[in-house]
């Protein structure tokens, strides 16, 4: 996916009330702009970072500029949790998921489980359908190892009961963990900041959900899922 023009490069001053940022331009100016993202950003909100803006025209948005990238542990990291779904879609008619290659039709935000929609549901003659849900992966603080979440997510722990449900119904449940960042070849699980996802995890696997992690190349002018990242063994012995 291509941003529709370069993005600005800039200088982090502070990310707060989770949806602004504070920056300076590389020609002195400060200013204020909107942050797409509405998680913890764990370990991506350094002051002094160098960061990645997408600039807005439109005379009814309040901030002309939107934070879009951070540069950590020596790489670059998508932060805009509104890109996942879109990478995701783009990997799967690339048949970049070898898992999901073969269905014919790609279905967004279709009605599913109690009061909610799943990311895609893929159809195909002949085949069951599958529900696929993404999960934007960002949080990295052992060199190689991605994981989610980095903060605890009721919200996510009801996608994971929704997806068994679905499995046990017939259906194929997909979680797939979209990494952006490509500094990573492993994926797990975070059980010590959000235990209760993590047993929703494992409840999740034993029900038939299928888990599936791909990493992203990220530049100022793209971003593209395009690698498969193993993801380790979610069983309490191999903790």
């Amino acid at each position: 996916m291509q941003f529709d023009s370069p993005l600005i490069p800039a200088t982090l001053i502070s990310r707060y009330k989770r949806f602004l940022f504070d920056g300076t331009l590389e020609d002195g100016t400060e200013i204020t702009g909107s942050c797409p993202n509405t998680g913890s950003m764990r370990g991506l909100t350094t002051p002094g970072s160098r960061i990645w803006l997408s600039q807005h025209d439109t005379p009814t948005r309040k901030y002309r500029h939107m934070l879009e990238l951070v540069e950590a542990d020596g790489t670059v990291v998508g932060i805009n949790t509104g890109m996942p779904n879109k990478l995701a879609e783009e990997a799967i008619r690339a048949g970049r998921i070898p898992s999901l290659v073969g269905y014919t039709t790609i279905t967004r935000e279709q009605k599913y489980g109690i009061n909610s929609r799943i990311d895609f549901l893929l159809s195909a003659p002949g085949r069951p359908n599958a529900y696929v849900e993404v999960k934007n992966v960002h949080f990295m603080r052992q060199k190689g190892l991605a994981e989610f979440p980095d903060t605890a997510t009721k919200r996510g722990t009801k996608h994971l009961e929704e997806l068994g449900d679905a499995a046990q119904s017939g259906y194929r449940a997909v979680m797939l963990y979209l990494i952006q960042r490509d500094d990573c070849d492993r994926f797990r699980i975070c059980a010590d900041l959000d235990p209760v996802y993590f047993a929703a995890f494992q409840r999740a696997m034993t029900r038939g959900v299928e888990a599936y992690a791909i990493k992203c190349t990220v530049s100022s002018r793209e971003i593209v899922a395009n690698e498969m990242v193993a993801i380790d063994d979610w069983h309490p012995a191999a903790l």
